[in-house]
């Protein structure tokens, strides 16, 4: 490290990650310090407070082992940056941005600063193209649009990884010559994890498109704070200078919030809703915002956050300040779950708020919004009609109401089940026209006669000529 001479030996306090350092005035908000101890070995640390009295430090590393009276503080970088090349295609970095995949370390083109810089709201181009993830319930009724920041919103036990891990190999921008990259980065996650992630990626050929950060739970907290605005870096440089349309999956951000909430009580500040930071609303924005669609620039940025829901609560801070930042949520099922759904998305309480703009003639296929709104009300009959059965019984039901039951049915075994299977849009909306079928035609008021004469019943019997694939089990 290229040091500057002035070394700061006035520490007087050490409280977890953090350290404090009187009489260091001529340090500044965000800049990057190198720690070295009685023994000579060097840390890092970034500066993340400066008062009249002291700075307060983060370390990178661990603090144990600092001895007050022999270690020392000296500055390297006025903020915090991250050496960016398009060569970090392929790589695997920790939380910080330092290679764990044993090559060299990247020859960087420039250094941003990883705080990034905010984008004009008038550059701004609203997003308006779909990216095909391959998974029939996001690509059909919840649609992930280019430069859209949509969250899924999972909770501990469900498969929040294994559908990260899908939609990063699986996502395309159909259709676009610009090439796709995914920026994929992990915090707080075990060792076995990131063995998973590794292997998936490798396996399926997606590493070859990818950027990884992996931050793991044994890594130092503050870290943990890093690593999204690393990988954002990485993700803005491969878009706005390379022409890269690039997809960001953070996970998880519960554990994100869960190192903001540590170090906010290791600096002694005064806690919000239920212990965590009274400023994580507008930290949460200076990450989500940085998705977007720029005029003049071929590229964009596209987020995933996967965010775990403690308790499932939809009402805790986490879910509830990501809800109000970012453009909808997909919202994962425990009941599907437990009735061996992959992956079990459960299409009515998600929603993606930005999808009719992507969607339809000349961008999808012409009957694509009106087959996401038929299959919005069709399920949502069928599942108020399973609450009415738990009261007065089936048989009481009509005929109409059984079609519905059986749709529910169908459609949750056949449209939501389907495994590791990367569907393409065509094949989404044709099975979503077999499922549709099953209805009365009078039943489809969402659709218009054109495109019922269309599809209707005909994408039914091509179904039935593949034996076994209507009403197969979830199991299967």
């Amino acid at each position: 490290m290229d040091l500057l001479k002035r070394e700061y030996n006035s520490l007087s306090y050490i409280s977890g990650p953090l350290l404090f350092v009187e009489q260091a005035r001529d340090l500044a908000y965000n800049a990057i310090v190198a720690i070295k101890d009685g023994a000579g070995r060097l840390r890092s640390g970034q500066v993340i407070e400066v008062s009249e009295e002291y700075a307060v430090i983060q370390v990178f590393e661990e603090t144990g082992g600092l001895d007050l009276a022999r270690t020392s503080v000296s500055l390297v970088e006025s903020a915090a940056r991250l050496g960016v090349s398009k060569e970090m295609l392929g790589r695997r970095f920790n939380g910080i941005g330092r290679p764990l995949d044993r090559l060299p370390a990247v020859i960087p083109e420039k250094r941003p600063i990883i705080a990034g810089k905010p984008i004009n709201p008038v550059a701004r181009r609203k997003p308006t193209e779909f990216i095909q993830t391959g998974i029939s319930t996001i690509d059909i009724m919840n649609t992930l649009v280019r430069g859209q920041k949509l969250p899924i919103f999972s909770a501990p036990g469900f498969p929040a990884n294994e559908l990260a891990a899908q939609i990063a190999r699986q996502a395309t921008v159909p259709g676009e010559e610009a090439p796709f990259a995914v920026v994929f980065a992990a915090m707080g996650i075990t060792q076995r994890e990131v063995s998973y992630f590794i292997a998936e990626f490798e396996k399926t050929g997606a590493l070859a498109r990818s950027v990884l950060f992996l931050n793991k739970a044994d890594d130092p907290t503050v870290e943990r704070i890093l690593t999204p605005r690393m990988a954002l870096t990485a993700a803005e440089h491969l878009a706005f200078d390379h022409g890269y349309h690039v997809l960001v999956i953070l996970t998880d951000m519960t554990n994100y919030c869960e190192a903001l909430r540590e170090v906010g009580a290791s600096r002694g500040e005064i806690p919000g809703r239920r212990g965590y930071p009274g400023y994580m609303y507008t930290d949460l924005a200076t990450i989500y915002e940085r998705a977007g669609v720029i005029t003049g620039s071929q590229g964009s940025v596209t987020q995933i956050p996967i965010l775990s829901m403690p308790g499932g609560d939809r009402t805790h801070p986490i879910p509830d300040l990501t809800g109000y930042i970012t453009e909808g949520q997909i919202q994962l099922s425990g009941e599907l779950q437990r009735r061996g759904a992959f992956p079990p998305i459960d299409p009515l309480p998600s929603l993606s708020r930005l999808a009719h703009s992507a969607i339809g003639k000349g961008k999808t296929r012409e009957d694509h919004k009106q087959v996401s709104d038929q299959l919005f009300a069709a399920y949502a009959n069928g599942v108020d009609l399973r609450k009415l059965v738990a009261i007065i019984g089936e048989e009481a039901l009509t005929e109409n109401d059984q079609g519905y039951l059986t749709f529910a049915e169908a459609f949750e075994k056949n449209f939501i089940h389907q495994g590791q299977q990367n569907r393409g849009l065509d094949e989404s909306l044709d099975l979503a026209w077999s499922l549709l079928s099953l209805l009365p035609e009078s039943e489809l008021k969402r659709i218009s006669a054109d495109h019922i004469g269309m599809y209707y019943g005909a994408r039914l019997r091509e179904f039935w000529s593949t034996p076994g694939q209507l009403h197969r089990g979830l199991h299967e």
